[in-house]
């Protein structure tokens, strides 16, 4: 049926008047300016006035009327990939800050009785002389003389950051004096801790072996866990990059279920319902999810899938419109290669003279790199300036292609054409075209299947109330 303009109605007396009707569906006016307003924000750059959008959107809503009609929405497929998108909107919902303190407390009070009770914290700096598992005798007494000597100028005196910076393996560290992290124990090398957790504050060890090399070790300080107020944003971090969130989420979800006696779905449902309600933006937004998703699976059904597939379908199309595609210049249907024998070269050109055209890289990975690399190949529809190669042989223009020291000898096969020989020459613009044509001959049938009314006083208040 025709699309139908309706003039003086009393709509501007609603709240949230219809602008249009579509197979009898309102649509009020909040709708489409939520859409209109969205796809066609200030960074959009083919922005569209209202009048030309109307005609999109209703495309739009016929389309997600045919995925309705064809049971798509029903399915559990769909239903499954729906909530994975709606539930990011409203699952954050069940949780709140509150919650999110009392999870970063229980952390923290775990933590700093587990810590506490094996003994705090101490902050070392060290002095590294780096010596592995596998040294030789002679490299074990090198280190070894290079750590004494360290020790005996920080005994008479010398400064303990500075000797770090000048002398330290362990870069990182030594560029900050040698200081280390705050430790607890249980996070560095047995033999460190037990000698950083032995000393007091601002004492220095002697030079002693862990599994890494010699150390010398001075105590900044020690302590037990630090105070809540100074973790508390690395803690509440932690709870949304493990994870944790999204626990307390789910735990609060099953409370809710169990005491109200629905389901986990049931409960999230009424949640999605209620946040719908009360805020437009959320419910467009979420209509936004479901009507999105059946456009795609509409669309793909058909348009995209039906003309990426149907061969014959293409060709059809290629040759009633063959002259679109002619090209202003010709262009080399074939391939560059590098070989790196003489005998290849007629090789490859024997191997693939009597297959059909997309064969050809089949045909060569079979005979010629199967166990291993003989030949590099390059396949295309060659424009002038698409390769070097190409270019010197073929067009006859640029400077000869520079030979590659594994793959010393060039060549080409092919042919010079001046316009497309099939479908397949210029498949990508062919079924870019096919999809078009498809896709107004669908909507010019969704046109005629389903009633479509404008109320044009309504649709000049757009953004304007």
């Amino acid at each position: 049926m025709p699309l139908l303009l309706l003039a003086g109605s009393m709509a501007h007396a609603q709240v949230d008047p219809t602008v249009m009707t579509i197979n009898g569906v309102p649509v009020t006016r909040s709708e489409f300016e939520y859409s209109y307003n969205k796809n066609n924000a200030e960074t959009v750059v083919d922005k569209k006035s209202i009048n030309e959008y109307v005609e999109l959107f209703v495309n739009y809503k016929l389309k997600v009327l045919a995925a309705q009609k064809a049971g798509i929405d029903t399915t559990k497929a769909f239903r499954n990939e729906f909530l994975v998108y709606r539930d990011q909107q409203v699952r954050p919902t069940f949780v709140n800050d509150d919650d999110i303190e009392a999870e970063a407390k229980r952390i923290y009070k775990d933590t700093q009785t587990r810590v506490d009770s094996m003994g705090g914290l101490v902050k070392p700096a060290h002095i590294l002389v780096k010596l592995t598992q596998k040294a030789t005798q002679g490299q074990q007494d090198s280190a070894r003389m290079r750590i004494d000597s360290i020790y005996n100028e920080l005994k008479n005196g010398a400064d303990f950051a500075d000797m770090a910076r000048r002398y330290s393996d362990d870069k990182r560290s030594g560029a900050q004096g040698g200081e280390l992290s705050w430790l607890q124990k249980g996070q560095t090398v047995k033999e460190f801790e037990n000698v950083a957790f032995s000393l007091e504050k601002g004492q220095m060890s002697e030079p002693f072996l862990s599994t890494v090399g010699y150390h010398i070790v001075l105590l900044k300080d020690k302590g037990m866990f630090f105070p809540y107020d100074s973790v508390r944003n690395d803690i509440r971090r932690f709870i949304d990059q493990r994870g944790i969130r999204d626990r307390l989420v789910s735990q609060n979800i099953d409370s809710i279920a169990k005491a109200s006696g629905m389901t986990s779905e049931q409960v999230v449902d009424k949640r999605a319902d209620e946040m719908a309600s009360v805020d437009p933006q959320v419910k467009y937004l979420i209509q936004e999810y479901h009507d999105g998703l059946l456009l795609y699976e509409i669309s793909n059904r058909t348009i995209w899938e039906k003309a990426s597939k149907d061969e014959a379908s293409l060709e059809a199309f290629f040759k009633k419109n063959k002259k679109k595609y002619r090209w202003d210049a010709p262009r080399f249907k074939g391939i560059a290669y590098r070989v790196k024998q003489q005998a290849d070269v007629e090789g490859v050109k024997n191997a693939i003279k009597d297959v059909p055209f997309d064969k050809w890289p089949d045909v060569l990975r079979k005979e010629f790199n199967d166990s291993t690399i003989r030949i590099q190949v390059v396949k295309a529809i060659f424009k002038q300036g698409d390769n070097a190669l190409i270019d010197s042989v073929e067009f006859k223009t640029g400077t000869p292609d520079k030979p590659m020291k594994e793959y010393p000898i060039t060549a080409t096969y092919g042919k010079m054409i001046k316009a497309p020989e099939a479908y397949t020459d210029v498949r990508d613009l062919v079924i870019a075209d096919y999809q078009d044509q498809l896709e107004k001959e669908w909507v010019a049938e969704l046109r005629k299947e389903y009633d479509v009314v404008i109320d044009k006083d309504v649709l000049a208040t757009v953004n304007k109330h």
